[in-house]
């Protein structure tokens, strides 16, 4: 498993009965998470005084329920910032565990940097939600087209690129359902040095677009193949979807990227490491090729 444990300013202290304790900051949330399925003892005082807490509802959705949390706050990774705030169903804007993706990036990126001073690698983040892989992207030196359907991501991105402190130059923002925009890249003749997928389960583009991920993630995979420059340095494949395992993610890029490209395939489980008990809580699962 790879596990995000380069954190300072967030970690998980506790899981238990479908929730984790997480702090953030200085703040202490608890939040639902399916993949707590275990019911331990919650002995951790901070259980009992979140400064925010998030419920489920039986019938779907649910509601936060605030103490003594901020409408937004910031917290630091290495060199990037990030604005949070609560909002709809549990999250804060940020995913913690793709810290060690934004670790693995940066590492290809520098070292293509390394070998070639004068190059800067051009970096597709489709579906990139609030900015995280692009920050990390753009602070290693590349420079990076942000995809999200979402206009209000797309603005998150932003504010959080400026706290960073990052150039504007470094980005290229842009509000469009992913496959019709890597669909026109292509026509266009565009390539790029690295791709970045972290595809919802299920979600609508700009204009109603429905996107179910089992569907349609190996035709875009097939698609973005078609966009990868001559010199190409990586693939990321995120996945969330208990049914794309490591093993199906390892597939997909061997088929449709490797058997082109050369290079090597890897995935497995990311995670997040556990205060209070030294375990990992499991987050889901990454796909990398990469030359």
């Amino acid at each position: 498993m790879w596990k995000a444990e380069n954190w300072k300013d967030y970690e998980v202290i506790d899981t238990s009965n479908g929730e984790k304790l997480e702090r953030w900051g200085k703040y202490l949330l608890v939040r639902p998470d399916p993949q707590v399925i275990w019911d331990t003892s919650k002995s951790n005082p901070g259980w009992k005084k979140p400064n925010a807490h998030y419920h489920r509802s039986s019938k779907g959705g649910g509601n936060w329920e605030f103490f003594d949390l901020p409408e937004e706050w910031s917290i630091n990774y290495r060199s990037l910032k990030f604005n949070l705030k609560p909002f709809s169903f549990k999250h804060t804007g940020l995913f913690p565990e793709q810290a060690v993706n934004w670790d693995w990036m940066t590492e290809k990126i520098q070292a293509a940097k390394k070998a070639d001073p004068d190059r800067t690698p051009e970096v597709l983040n489709l579906f990139g939600y609030t900015g995280g892989a692009t920050l990390a992207c753009a602070a290693a030196g590349a420079h990076v087209t942000h995809v999200d359907a979402s206009k209000g991501m797309v603005q998150w991105g932003k504010e959080n690129s400026r706290l960073s402190n990052i150039p504007e130059t470094s980005f290229r923002w842009l509000v469009d359902d992913c496959t019709k925009l890597v669909e026109r890249e292509i026509r266009r003749g565009h390539h790029y040095d690295g791709i970045v997928m972290d595809p919802p389960s299920y979600g609508r583009g700009p204009k109603g677009e429905i996107w179910k991920i089992e569907e349609q993630i190996y035709p875009l995979i097939q698609l973005v193949e078609q966009l990868l420059s001559d010199d190409p340095l990586f693939v990321l494949v995120n996945s969330y979807t208990t049914g794309l395992q490591p093993a199906v993610l390892t597939y997909m890029l061997s088929t449709a990227i490797k058997q082109k490209h050369g290079g090597y395939v890897e995935a497995d489980e990311i995670g997040l490491p556990v205060k209070d008990n030294g375990l990992v809580l499991p987050c889901g699962a990454s796909g990398r090729w990469f030359k």
